[in-house]
């Protein structure tokens, strides 16, 4: 399977996105599509029978463009461009309505355009500007009618059809005051095109705006990794554009510069500004082996670095893609509106059309039909609606990431508040992971060097914490590392391999349940145990030679988030494979209750699946490899990551900055999110249950009306009013 997003031209409101994503699921070959309307993206995965070619043709037959892949480097602003036009249509505006009613509001008439005195100056003034208006909408007519014929009308759709009835009509009654029937000259509506026009050019330009404004985060990525780098070569310092920069170049950072792709550094110190991945403004020192990310700032230091992640594959890139991907997709509530959006369009022309003949059969004039169903048709537009949920997505999704939060699926980002028990891993979860040999307990006739030599040639085959403790401990003790042979993961228990004919096992007590050897050595286990170290058995053929005592060190934010979360309500788990001792030590020190040690991976996912299956919904918090497992089945899966390998990471949400904090702060944005898209889709669903029946005529005996033009304003100010109000979660602030 393939995956592109690709830009879309020519959406306006839900019922365009609603369609288009409807049109491409029922494409052969096309296994799921997601249209977002505020990017103007459509997310698609295909299969290998497809071409992107084909892909473009889907969106053609739907009735919009495809601008090709998206590439948030190329995307442009036209603000500028549309803002020009928009201050010229709206002079033009003003003055199609003083000339059509200054005389009802007994304001000095223009002598020459006169209604009274010259009528048909009056009428081809009128008939001119509308002309005007209808070139400067010209992409609405398009789009109102490839959509009615596409058989998806949209919002374009309502508006072509009211503005072109008003202009037909309007245009029959000017024909008739030409041929001297001046009474004709009240029957002229050239101004409810005009209006109508403009209101909808503005709503847009005001969409668009604020639009732009969610993206900033977004905007703020991409931004943040350099155009040129500095390359080292034979003849010194060279500076190329990034595309020139291949994997292995030797690249040069000084002080003050961004690091321009992801590399390892080879040469020298310094400190590194990483706010931008990882919400954090302390600086993390860096040294000789270490890992750099593509536009964090060197702050005090030389280094020479080696380029190793470039382009598509670099950090930013994959933070970039993430963040896109999740505004992509749909949250529950984002598709049953989607749904209402299917249908409300054909729902509100239908109710037009009886609108109008229901006039015509009370007796009512023409004119007041012709009103009424141009209003309705306009009024009913479902913009706030479409915007109500992706607008509050992407703002939120965008916040998460300054914070150092990065999610998946927009869905995960409206199912967080709901959870109520957090489970943990401890080693690298609630410790640092950085563990250290506290004891060596030698039962054998080799030196505590050469017993140290023999862990860490076994324990350089893994990337476990507790064997990163032991090849530390052999690099600062200069110990000498031999080749060994038959090399096995036993998950859950230790490893196992054969050096110098003798086979040798490392792990936990479960090794003597295994070997069905007898543990002589409990008590020496016991008392380490009670010290908060780890328990690491040597056994070499059957026979004990060492136990040695491995200490972690507690983050410094574990017990305020577990603190937090208890107060928030939540249920705190410790789920881990360490011992019970151990893993009670650091539970009391941080205030858990809930312990469940001594478990196997196996059975760490065997232990979520039953939280779930009693009502829980929970939430795990771990390694995003070791942890794999039990982070899928979890309700929520959320990973440490150093945000060095993100592509390969399978839980739902990566904490880049390895701060548990951050967990408290995901609850809160998910909680204000979902509050947030519930006001937008009341406010949605409220301006059109009182609008439309007030475009109908409904409150007509209670003396309250509308005609066209305040329909066009009124629904730009519904639109509005969910703009502004998901704009209000740019102002989240943690506490």
């Amino acid at each position: 399977m393939k995956k592109v997003i690709l830009s879309i031209k020519g959406m306006s409101c839900s019922a365009c996105s609603s369609g288009l994503e409807k049109y491409l699921n029922k494409q052969e070959g096309v296994k799921e599509a997601s249209v977002n309307l505020v990017l103007a993206q459509a997310n698609i995965t295909y299969d290998e029978t497809l071409t992107l070619k084909d892909l473009n043709r889907f969106v053609k037959e739907a009735g919009f463009e495809s601008l090709g892949i998206y590439d948030p480097k190329k995307e442009e602003n036209k603000d500028s461009r549309n803002l020009i036009f928009l201050i010229i249509f709206g002079i033009l505006t003003i003055i199609t309505m003083y000339i059509s009613m200054s005389h009802m509001l007994h304001l000095p008439s223009i002598p020459f355009l006169d209604i009274n005195k010259k009528p048909i100056n009056y009428g081809t003034s009128l008939l001119i500007l509308s002309l005007l208006f209808i070139l400067y909408g010209i992409d609405i007519f398009k789009s109102g009618l490839k959509n009615l014929f596409h058989k998806s009308p949209n919002m374009d759709t309502l508006v072509s059809l009211g503005v072109t009835a008003s202009f037909l009509y309007s245009l029959y009654n000017f024909i008739m005051l030409i041929n001297g029937h001046h009474n004709f000259i009240h029957n002229l509506y050239f101004e409810s095109c005009v209006t109508i026009i403009f209101f909808i050019k503005l709503g847009r330009f005001i969409d668009s705006h604020s639009k732009e404004k969610t993206k900033e985060a977004l905007k703020e990525l991409v931004q943040i990794t350099p155009n040129s780098a500095l390359i080292k070569t034979k003849d010194g310092e060279k500076e190329v554009t990034i595309d020139e920069v291949h994997k292995g170049d030797i690249l040069i950072c000084k002080p003050g510069m961004k690091v321009a792709v992801d590399g390892i550094i080879t040469e020298g110190e310094s400190h590194f500004d990483e706010a931008f991945i990882t919400g954090e403004s302390i600086p993390n020192k860096k040294t000789i082996k270490d890992k750099v990310v593509a536009g964090s700032i060197n702050l005090d230091g030389y280094i020479e670095y080696k380029a190793e992640r470039i382009g598509a594959n670099s950090t930013i890139s994959e933070i970039v893609h993430l963040v896109v991907e999740a505004t992509n997709t749909k949250t529950d509530v984002q598709k049953i509106a989607d749904k209402v959006s299917l249908i409300f369009v054909p729902s509100i022309i239908i109710i037009a059309i009886l609108t109008f003949i229901g006039y015509l059969l009370l007796h009512h004039t023409f004119n007041e039909a012709l009103i009424s169903f141009v209003t309705v048709l306009v009024v009913a537009c479902p913009c706030a609606l479409g915007l109500a949920t992706p607008l509050a997505i992407v703002v939120s999704i965008g916040l998460c990431a300054k914070n150092g939060i990065l999610i998946k699926t927009s869905s995960i980002l409206e199912q967080a508040h709901a959870v109520n028990t957090i489970v943990f891993d401890k080693t690298g979860t609630l410790t640092y992971g950085n563990l250290r040999i506290s004891h060596i307990n030698n039962y054998s006739n080799y030196q505590d060097r050469e017993l140290m030599s023999i862990i860490a040639s076994l324990e350089e085959k893994v990337t476990h914490p507790i064997s990163i403790a032991f090849t530390t401990y052999a690099k600062e003790n200069n110990i000498t590392i031999h080749d060994i042979s038959s090399f096995k993961n036993i998950p859950g228990i230790g490893i196992s391999a054969k050096l110098n004919d003798k086979k040798i096992y490392i792990g936990n007590n479960k090794l003597f349940s295994k070997l069905k050897i007898k543990n002589t050595h409990e008590q020496d286990e016991e008392k380490l145990t009670k010290e908060g170290s780890s328990i690491v058995y040597v056994i070499e053929d059957k026979k004990v030679i060492g136990l040695i005592g491995v200490n972690d060190i507690i983050r410094d934010n574990a017990k305020y988030t577990i603190t937090k979360l208890k107060k928030l309500g939540k249920e705190v788990i410790m789920l881990t494979g360490d011992n019970e001792t151990t893993a009670h030590i650091i539970a009391d020190f941080l205030g858990i209750e809930n312990v469940i040690a001594n478990v196997l991976p196996q059975e760490k996912t065997k232990i979520i699946k039953q939280l779930i299956r009693n009502d829980k919904k929970v939430m795990m918090v771990g390694d995003g490899i070791n942890d794999a497992p039990s982070l899928a089945t979890a309700n929520i899966g959320v990973s440490i990551n150093s945000g060095t390998d993100i592509a390969a990471d399978s839980s739902d949400i990566i904490l880049m900055n390895d701060n548990l904090e951050k967990i408290p702060t995901l609850l809160s944005i998910s909680q204000k999110t979902l509050r947030n898209i519930k006001q937008n889709l009341f406010w949605a669903f409220f301006y059109n249950i009182l609008m439309i029946p007030l475009a109908i005529g409904l409150f007509k005996p209670f003396n309250l009306s509308m005609n066209p033009m305040f329909a066009s304003l009124a629904m730009t100010i519904s639109s509005l009013t969910v703009v502004f109000n998901s704009l209000r979660l740019k102002t989240w602030k943690d506490k």
